[in-house]
């Protein structure tokens, strides 16, 4: 039987009446790249926070590496790397003086591994923060998360504001570590980032948790956006039938162009919405 390195039982968190999350339940095993799920203000980040005892929640019962969070939390922050979705920093500190601060803060001399992620991810190291872009204040917090090389990455939409190459770099670093044995959870609203590197996900929209399955079944649908192009004008549409029927509907139609593509994640958002709604 696998080691379940997140266990998560009805998660519910309130901000005075406005809901953050609702009876969350969801476990994560050791080895796995995670997939979490949803739209901006799903309550993606209130519970990542949650787990990590950053914020108190009303009700349910949260286990990382098989300890209680709340308990057990410092213990446990010490094999977590964990990199929000904003990043905050001192400003006036060298990117150096922040790399350090955080591998102190956890006891550990991380010197050659910081080297070595600040040298592929061309970060200058003599930099005040407060000179740094977005996308480079993101590389400086990847390397604080990952730099004492955890047994549990959390990273909370970690690619906002790195360019394509440093994306996929990012990722090449998940895999490379998830290779030598550190489990990671990655908050996202991009399906394909979830689609190309996740084994397993969970979908959370509104606050309540939709379904959790392998990526594959997730993304399993015979949902596909159509765009046609006429001579006078252009229609899209979300179409769920049979493709065979499509081509039937569409033949005899004078069509200059047409474009059949997996949806958005929105839509398939609102697939498995609608489908819960009928339960």
């Amino acid at each position: 039987m696998n080691t379940k390195v997140i266990e998560i039982q009805n998660l519910t968190k309130y901000y005075g009446k406005h809901l953050g999350v609702k009876d969350v339940s969801l476990s994560v095993e050791e080895g796995d790249i995670f997939g979490f799920l949803g739209p901006n203000g799903s309550g993606k980040s209130t519970a990542i926070r949650s787990m990590l005892g950053l914020l108190r929640f009303q009700k349910g019962q949260i286990r990382l590496l098989q300890k209680d969070n709340i308990k057990n939390q410092k213990e446990i922050l010490q094999e977590i790397g964990y990199m929000p979705s904003e990043t905050m920093f001192y400003p006036a500190m060298k990117t150096e003086e922040i790399i350090r601060f955080c591998a102190k803060a956890r006891g550990k001399n991380c010197s050659s591994e910081a080297d070595r992620l600040c040298r592929l991810l061309e970060i200058d190291k003599k930099k005040k923060i407060g000179e740094l872009s977005l996308g480079n204040r993101k590389k400086v917090s990847i390397v604080c998360a990952m730099q004492h090389k955890p047994r549990l990455l959390i990273f909370d939409e970690p690619t906002s504001g790195l360019d394509p190459l440093m994306q996929e770099l990012f990722f090449d670093l998940i895999l490379e570590y998830n290779k030598n044995g550190t489990t990671c959870f990655l908050s996202s609203h991009i399906l394909s980032e979830v689609k190309r590197y996740c084994r397993n996900a969970a979908i959370i929209k509104d606050g309540t948790l939709i379904r959790q399955d392998t990526v594959e079944n997730l993304t399993r649908s015979n949902i596909r956006r159509v765009k046609i192009s006429l001579k006078d004008y252009e229609e899209e549409f979300v179409y769920t039938g049979d493709m065979q029927d499509l081509i039937h509907k569409l033949d005899g139609m004078k069509i200059q162009d047409v474009l059949i593509e997996e949806p958005g994640l929105d839509e398939i958002f609102m697939h498995y919405y609608r489908e819960e709604k009928k339960k």
